[in-house]
């Protein structure tokens, strides 16, 4: 494959979604939403400093419910058809806000704000219908019995549509990023897309070929295997030797040292405590159990990066909150991915916990590249054995 393939994103947040598509460079995105506009001046502000060029078809914080209207649907056809004919294959890809699927968070499921947003996004997937789309949204919304049934109901109108899909819940750390992040993730292909072959074999339309462990890194159960460190007594700058026999690039401590967090435009921008810092010296290196005032341990891998809601993660090592450079290192994003200075704290910690880990997202747009690439050979196949029939 030659061309690019365009993405339009939604819910794009700070964009770690986004950028892993484009990284692995067969992918382009064409059209950002994002409906909250600080986090789309994070998005803007990031890829100007990375050099990355303004989407073609522009950013847009309009709440996305607004697309359903018949003049926003054929205005999208519309842009779908003029990528189409620049790029040959267009996908949406998108994570639509999920506290409303979360046992941790609003748990309203769908009928609240965020989780009608759910809905929202896969009806506008069935109504301009892409080639392919990528949906995430936390394990609640597959786990949870309430929950699956709606979840259940998305997929059976974009088989109605004509989508063909595969599900899984994958785990960020199995793709390298230093965090124990579950995450559901649907994966669509359009029936006009895909080759003879496959509708065929598959009636229920589930796409058994998906090859989902292609690009992966690690087997989460071996990586929980390892005997890793426990807690240890805190200390300011206490040192604290690297055990044997763990995957250190799976550590804090390494992604640490690989994004210079100490250096970084970002390191100084954590939250000060307000009641002094007797709470943060009491709690042990390693200590990640309670629901907030986690203390992450230098040598392992991170919890879910979750920051908002009252949880907060402790630095290993320092009497403090974690900086918004090394929250970006624990999920996994490049070294110069940068926040501008003019966000407030707030926006800065809730954009990058909200979004999909920068090594995951890159994985998964591997698989969906791989799948392609396999699904362009099937159909020229297929083409020449016609051909050879007639």
């Amino acid at each position: 494959m030659d061309n690019k393939i365009g993405v339009f994103s939604f819910f794009a947040g700070a964009g770690f979604l986004d950028l892993g598509f484009e990284k692995t460079g067969h992918f382009e995105t064409l059209f950002v939403n994002e409906y909250h506009k600080a986090f789309m001046e994070v998005y803007k502000g990031a890829r100007s400093s990375l050099g990355i060029a303004a989407p073609l078809f522009g950013h847009d914080t309009t709440d996305i419910t607004s697309y359903l209207e018949p003049t926003r649907i054929k205005d999208f056809k519309q842009k779908l058809a003029t990528a189409k004919s620049k790029y040959g294959i267009t996908g949406f890809i998108g994570g639509p806000p999920c506290p409303d699927f979360s046992v941790g968070g609003k748990n309203k499921g769908q009928h609240g704000e965020n989780g009608k947003l759910s809905g929202t996004y896969i009806e506008l997937i069935c109504m301009v219908k892409p080639e392919f789309f990528l949906f995430e949204n936390v394990k609640g919304l597959y786990r949870t019995k309430k929950h699956r049934e709606f979840f259940d109901s998305l997929k059976d109108k974009l088989k109605s549509a004509g989508y063909y899909l595969t599900e899984k819940l994958i785990n960020a750390i199995e793709f390298g990023a230093p965090q124990d992040r579950q995450r559901i993730i649907l994966i669509g292909f359009h029936k006009d897309f895909l080759p003879a072959k496959i509708k065929k074999q598959n009636l229920e339309k589930t796409l058994k070929e998906f090859d989902w462990e292609k690009n992966t890194l690690h087997n989460p159960k071996n990586v929980f295997a390892h005997n890793w460190p426990a807690t240890d007594p805190f200390g300011e700058d206490r040192e604290n030797a690297m055990p044997d026999h763990i995957p250190h690039e799976l550590t804090v401590q390494h992604w640490f040292n690989k994004n210079d967090v100490v250096n970084h435009p970002n390191a100084s921008h954590y939250f000060q405590p307000r009641n002094g810092l007797v709470k943060f010296q009491s709690i042990l290196e390693g200590d990640d159990i309670k629901k907030s005032y986690k203390r992450l341990h230098r040598w392992r891998y991170s919890p879910t990066a979750a920051y908002g809601n009252n949880e907060v993660h402790l630095h290993p090592y320092k009497a403090r909150r974690i900086s918004a450079a090394e929250a970006l290192a624990i999920q996994s994003l490049p070294a110069d991915f940068i926040i501008p200075s003019n966000i407030s704290l707030t926006d800065m910690f809730k954009t990058i916990g909200n979004g999909v880990p920068f090594l995951a997202a890159k994985g998964l747009a591997l698989n969906i590249y791989d799948f392609i690439n396999g699904i362009k050979t099937r159909k020229e196949t297929e083409a020449y054995a016609e051909a050879d029939c007639r």
